[in-house]
């Protein structure tokens, strides 16, 4: 039962042994012991090693603003080694406690804390089950037990959970506390360095404890709770306040005392008074830290451009056949005396030609049709669903006008990248890509491609929407042989197609002789000083 006492600080155990905190015969009362058997692993009296592995927390807003910095709170996929796939997983942190007792805060206080840039937040709160209709006329009254295991969706929650920690995109549904309903729409969230989850629950489940990395639970005086949700549940959720009490002593605290105040003795962490507790929230923040450094990932830009050398270009490349035509132009938009005009009048020539042959390389089929004099005509037809094109911001975008005249009706997405100045690390920061994008042949466009380091992490965002590898086709009017080796080793089976390849990149991974920035000479902004390739060490790689 809930009483308000407890330690004045925290109890912590880091090491994988046995958790600590009170004795389980002082935490869980007979009555209670039963009914978490089905969902609790079994916790041994002395120091048993545990494995674990991950958790989450609330994802509203995308956008978290602090003191020091602006948090991503809508997530990135982890960046992916020269082999295309992920070094390590999430560090995962679950936020266990009573209804309103301040999981929330505490999770943001941690990731202001922590000062990085890049987290996903999750809340348990949008796993409630679709109720049927009986259970929507008794939620209406007040007489619904949403406190109860059963109330939430378990299997989304962990399967949601593991897809975060492999960096995949994942739909998290938007739940409706007014209408006790979810909405017709998704929110897409991807994984990051850090996860957490939050929720009433979120220690009362076998594989989902498996899941967790770091187990806190937030432990707040029930009189504390209850006023908290009277306020939250009738100006948030437009309850009244006798169906709040109603449902807090028929539902709520019952379920507390059976189902959520045992789990502290799984928690590493106990804090009590939540957010107040300064001194907890600084050592998880310190534990964490040491996690992150363990697992610090870094993109290897001087050992993947030795990787590959003297290696022949990859099968799966295909370059535009050099004639005197294409030559001459080359020849144009890589003179720095170019205008700007003429830049782009023969960028978006051989765009369009390259385009054009990229489309070749798309499945048909043989078919039949009459031709105006009543002749049968043997030819062929696109064998696919639908073709996609995706450009990655900004260079790629230019490129979208040449697909458009070729391919009717066909549908474009972004993608954004941008480089981490003070890692060197990739990072996805915007996409808006079509639906069901999975059954379609994608055109990743991008205008030039030096370490390919972008390019690989745009191909990893679209795998993770199911779109298949050998759907894939990266075109780009200039790549460098180093970005080409990267993408074929990591990605054997999507075909790169492009206009020209230059052999060599610098120290600073411009392409030699390269074309310049493109963006900048092509939208006529100011180019850095150091007279940099393109987007590619600053957006696109």
């Amino acid at each position: 039962m809930d009483t308000g006492t407890g330690p004045s600080l925290f109890w912590v155990e880091f090491p994988r042994g046995s958790l600590c905190g009170p004795p389980a015969s002082t935490q869980m009362a007979h009555s209670s012991a039963g009914s978490l058997d089905r969902l609790l692993p079994t916790v041994a009296t002395g120091r048993s090693p545990r494995k674990r592995t991950t958790s989450q927390c609330k994802s509203e807003p995308p956008l978290l603003r602090t003191s020091k910095r602006t948090i991503y709170t809508a997530g990135r996929p982890p960046w992916y080694n020269e082999h295309g796939t992920q070094s390590k997983e999430a560090f995962a942190i679950g936020l266990g406690g009573g209804s309103a007792s301040g999981k929330t805060t505490v999770a943001r206080m941690i990731i202001e804390a922590l000062d990085v840039p890049w987290v996903v937040l999750l809340s348990m709160d949008s796993f409630y089950k679709v109720l049927t209709q009986q259970q929507q006329e008794q939620a209406a009254h007040n007489d619904f037990n949403f406190d109860h295991p059963d109330a939430f969706d378990f299997d989304l929650i962990i399967s949601t959970l593991r897809k975060l920690k492999q960096g995949r995109s994942v739909q998290v549904p938007i739940y409706d506390f007014t209408t006790h309903s979810r909405k017709k729409d998704w929110k897409t969230l991807y994984g990051a360095n850090v996860i957490i989850f939050e929720g009433i629950m979120a220690f009362a489940d076998k594989t989902l404890l498996e899941l967790l990395d770091m187990r806190i639970f937030v432990d707040t005086d029930s009189d504390i709770r209850l006023v908290r949700r009277l306020r939250r549940d009738i100006s948030e959720r437009g309850r009244d306040i006798e169906g709040v009490i109603k449902q807090y002593h028929k539902f709520v605290k019952p379920a507390f005392d059976q189902y959520i105040q045992p789990t502290m003795r799984l928690a590493d962490i106990v804090v009590p008074r939540g957010s107040g507790n300064a001194v907890a929230i600084d050592l998880i923040v310190q534990h964490v830290h040491s996690q992150l450094e363990e697992r610090k990932l870094r993109w290897d830009m001087a050992a993947l451009a030795s990787a590959h050398q003297c290696h022949p270009l990859p099968q799966t490349l295909s370059v535009l056949k050099s004639t005197p035509q294409v030559r001459g132009m080359h020849t144009i938009i890589r003179d720095r005396e170019t205008s700007r005009d003429e830049f782009i009048f023969y960028s978006k020539r051989l765009m369009r030609l390259l385009i054009e042959h990229a489309l070749s390389f798309l499945p048909f089929q043989d078919c039949v049709v009459q031709t105006p004099q009543g002749q049968d005509y043997a030819g062929k037809c696109y064998a696919g669903k639908q073709i996609t094109g995706v450009s990655i911001l900004r260079a790629g975008e230019t490129m979208e006008p040449a697909l458009r005249a070729v391919c009717k009706d066909v549908r474009i997405g972004t993608i954004l990248i941008q480089t981490n100045q003070l890692t060197g690390e990739p990072e996805l920061h915007y996409l808006r890509l079509p639906k069901d994008i999975s059954d379609d042949h994608v055109i990743l466009m991008d205008c030039t491609v030096s370490t390919g380091a972008a390019a690989m992490m745009a191909v990893r965002v679209l795998l993770d929407h199911d779109v298949p590898e050998d759907k894939i086709f990266l075109l780009s009017l200039l790549m460098a042989e180093m970005g080409v080796h990267s993408v074929a080793y990591a990605f054997p089976r999507v075909r790169i197609i492009t206009t020209a390849v230059d052999k060599r990149v610098n120290d600073l991974f411009r392409i030699i002789p390269g074309i310049g920035n493109f963006g900048d000479r092509y939208f006529g902004t100011d180019a850095v000083p150091d007279g940099s390739d393109e987007e590619e060490v600053v957006s696109t790689g």
